[in-house]
């Protein structure tokens, strides 16, 4: 691009500068010339011929020949290096760097034992001379407690010398992954493999717990066997030829750990049997450990000299002998390992029992979960899955806040690989879900215990969460109707979250949601079931916060919407009204909340408002110049029948039930209160006494302080009916206790006078009859008694 330029440039300057254009040709002519002398002549050239305006031009150009012909000149050649790696720094990575948890050793063990048993059974099927020696395709593993020794055993493919040199004394080589490279190339690369190994470090996974290790291999392509023999923190190992007539074998692999002085707790055969049913319980192959065993048999019990009886016998009489049971113990092989995944089995073939008997052992549960699903997912990700619903909600540690579980267990190719996800596979308002997930393909990284974040990982979440919704979707339609609100009971807050952090599965989870309502206070419906029972000429979806049902039904707000025969959904759960927020709309209907202000009910009349408008509109200006920035507004209210006023709240700020739960908040920001506090609108109900009386008093009167008081505690009455918390409560109590004084002095306090007054006046007309009423007598037999 910068050449094309240049000759842009040249052209442009020959068009308008012919003796310009001239220098430069000259300039071109001297090829002999060194570049200094070039450079030199050219500028002369110009500044000889008076152009200075394109001086510049010149030397720039100048500048950039002389750099082209420089890059042109032939340099010294480029030298190339290979990467170096320092082998004991590496291997000291490998070891302990690259796996967090040291059980993991015999998983990766067990899956190069079934790489070589599953290479052995494929090239079988081409070269059946390898199968010769007849005996069976296991992994057997023995374990000496005593000595922290564990020995692997597999009649797998083997090993050459060549072979152990590439594979074991060649770091991240991985044979498994130079096999299937070879099948790809071959013929065979349709054929279906169930091999494991890709990174090539698996092995040295031996020395996270193995202060040396050991493996004695014989491939039937050889008539060799060897030992190949390495260290731990050692940057060599040895190869010998195997000579005792003792450890040969005919093909196949042994595997001997010697365990770290710290590390001998693995070689107890409890402990491997259980790492065995955690991580390789489905591994295509029986596995085997040499396991301590007994049975129960009758032995004869030697007689006691002093229990002898001395007496006479009948010489036909035959005597009895004593036994006793005991336990004999043994030593042979256990199975410990199931060769069929219940998942890739056909879900017709598999009952509704075995499903339960699994959930129940795989995930230490003592119910049947509520449902399951058994399905494969084929295309750009291929997996098999079995989800479940468990019965009860999680305890404990495991609670709704809780992202990481231990519910899905994910395989891959049968081994599995880890539980602990952090939102991976599914959201985490879905942590309740339980599963088993295996599949092929898979990206880890080297440990095998980390899942990479690509698009294939994304595809599978999306699937498992569909399938999931799916399952929750059949418990709704269950014959048992119990089913579904034992579901809701245990998990309806989980979906609630849903509803605010998954905006994707809007409308998957709000068929699932559950509301009491102004006409259901007893038992719950759905969005659907209010959608049906909505009227023709409703267009929104109404509802009310509040922190009872008892609290919904009793709010002023209700009252007109009540009369006009419309169902309020009434949220009493605290996390309800964010729910229904983010939500926005169901069926193309908008939740409305009735607490806030411009409630539309469909009803309006703008000629009748504009009536009440003139009429009332000096009183609640009256009222709106009392109460100050109390209120932002004082409007005629079309919600009230019964309740003289309301506090609505705004229309983007928060209800009363939102302010008291952010209040409540132990970890709140108190300082967003007031920034976050709605606008509240006073709406008064034109049709009740109080504000008839008010705007009497208004117009007659203005400045009455009795009218003035009364407001305050109008106020002060409708922030409480309304939901709201008084900020003085002690004050609001004086106001009550004062009207309270004047109502009742107002009534009796004439009554009380008048009786007071002839009470007097009859004590001083009968003066000398009340002094011999009172005798002393009386006092005296008072002070007998």
């Amino acid at each position: 691009m910068m050449r094309r330029s240049v000759a842009a440039l040249l052209r442009d300057a020959t068009r308008r500068h012919r003796r310009l254009a001239s220098s430069l040709n000259a300039y071109h002519q001297f090829g002999a010339v060194d570049g200094k002398k070039k450079g030199y002549g050219t500028i002369e050239t110009c500044r000889s011929g008076g152009d200075m305006m394109h001086f510049d031009l010149c030397k720039k150009l100048v500048n950039y020949m002389s750099t082209a012909a420089q890059a042109d000149a032939s340099g010294p050649p480029a030298e190339k290096f290979e990467y170096q790696a320092e082998v004991s720094r590496l291997m000291d990575l490998i070891v302990n760097s690259l796996y967090s948890n040291k059980e993991v050793f015999l998983r990766e063990l067990i899956s190069n034992a079934s790489d070589a048993l599953d290479k052995l059974r494929f090239l079988s099927v081409t070269e059946p001379q390898l199968l010769k020696d007849a005996f069976d395709l296991d992994i057997r593993i023995q374990a000496d407690k005593d000595n922290g020794i564990i020995t692997i055993i597999d009649s797998g493919i083997g090993m050459t010398r060549q072979e152990l040199v590439d594979c074991l004394g060649t770091i991240a080589q991985s044979g498994t992954a130079k096999f299937l490279k070879a099948l790809k190339e071959s013929k065979d690369s349709g054929a279906d493999s169930n091999l494991i190994g890709q990174f090539g470090v698996g092995f040295y996974s031996a020395f996270l717990v193995s202060e040396r290790v050991e493996v004695s291999t014989k491939s039937p392509k050889s008539d060799r066997q060897y030992v190949w023999e390495g260290k731990a923190n050692s940057s060599s190992y040895t190869i010998r030829e195997e000579t005792d007539p003792a450890k040969l074998m005919s093909r196949g692999t042994h595997l001997t750990l010697y365990l770290k002085p710290e590390d001998k707790g693995f070689a107890h055969p409890e402990r491997v049997q259980k790492l065995i049913k955690n991580y390789s319980q489905f591994v295509s192959f029986p596995i085997y450990i040499w396991q301590e065993k007994g049975h129960t048999k009758e032995v004869e019990v030697d007689e006691d000299p002093a229990e002898s009886t001395t007496g006479e016998k009948d010489a036909n009489t035959e005597k009895k002998r004593k036994t006793k049971t005991v336990v004999e113990k043994y030593w042979d092989w256990d199975l410990v390992n199931e060769t069929q995944p219940i998942w890739l089995r056909n879900p017709k073939e598999v009952s509704v029992e075995e499903y339960n008997e699994f959930y129940r052992k795989t995930f230490n549960e003592y119910l049947d979960p509520l449902a399951s699903s058994h399905f494969t997912t084929e295309g750009e990700v291929e997996f098999r899955s079995i989800l479940y619903v468990p019965s009860v909600a999680p305890t404990g540690k495991d609670d709704i806040v809780n992202p990481k579980t231990k519910n899905i267990k994910l395989h891959v190719k049968r081994v599995f690989i880890s539980d602990d996800f952090d939102g991976e596979l599914f959201p985490r308002y879905l942590s309740f879900i339980k599963g088993v997930v295996d599949s092929n393909d898979l990206p880890l990284n080297v440990s095998r215990e980390i899942l990479q974040e690509n698009r294939i990982i994304r595809i599978m979440r999306k699937r498992l969460v569909r399938k999931a919704f799916d399952m929750i979707q059949g418990i709704t339609m269950s014959e048992n109707a119990d089913d579904y609100w034992k579901f809701w009971d245990n998990f309806g807050k989980y979906l609630k979250i849903g509803c605010i952090e998954d905006r994707e599965n809007h409308k998957r989870i709000a068929p699932l949601l559950r509301f009491f309502s102004s006409q259901s206070e007893e038992d719950m419906i759905s969005l659907d079931e209010y959608v049906e029972n909505m009227k023709t000429d409703q267009k929104d979806i109404y509802y009310i916060a509040a922190d009872s049902v008892t609290s919904a039904k009793n709010t002023p707000f209700l009252e007109r919407l009540l009369e006009k025969n419309i169902e309020v959904l009434f949220l009493v759960d605290p996390i309800d009204e964010v729910a229904i927020q983010n939500l926005k709309s169901y069926k193309e209907k908008n939740f409305v909340d009735i607490s806030k202000e411009d409630l539309n009910l469909g009803d309006k009349n703008e000629e009748r408002e504009k009536e009440l408008k003139q009429e009332f509109g000096v009183t609640c200006d009256w009222i709106k110049k009392r109460l100050g920035d109390k209120v932002a507004s004082v409007q005629v209210s079309n919600r009230l029948s019964t309740s003289p006023c309301v506090l609505a709240s705004g229309k983007f700020g928060w209800s009363a039930n939102m302010e008291r739960l952010m209040k409540a908040q132990t970890v709140g920001d108190t300082s967003s209160l007031e920034f976050m506090r709605s606008r509240r609108v006073l709406e008064i109900n034109l049709e009740h006494s109080i504000i008839r009386t008010l705007n009497v008093a208004c117009k007659t009167n203005p400045d009455d302080e009795e009218a003035l008081r009364a407001i305050d505690l109008l106020y002060d009455t409708a922030l409480m009916s309304s939901g709201f918390t008084p900020e003085n409560p002690a004050l609001l109590g004086g106001k009550i206790y004062e009207m309270m004084n004047m109502a009742l002095c107002g009534k009796w306090n004439s009554a009380s006078g008048a009786a007071d007054y002839e009470q007097v006046n009859s004590s001083n007309s009968q003066e000398p009859v009340e002094a011999e009423v009172v005798e002393p007598v009386e006092a005296g037999k008072k002070e007998q008694h």
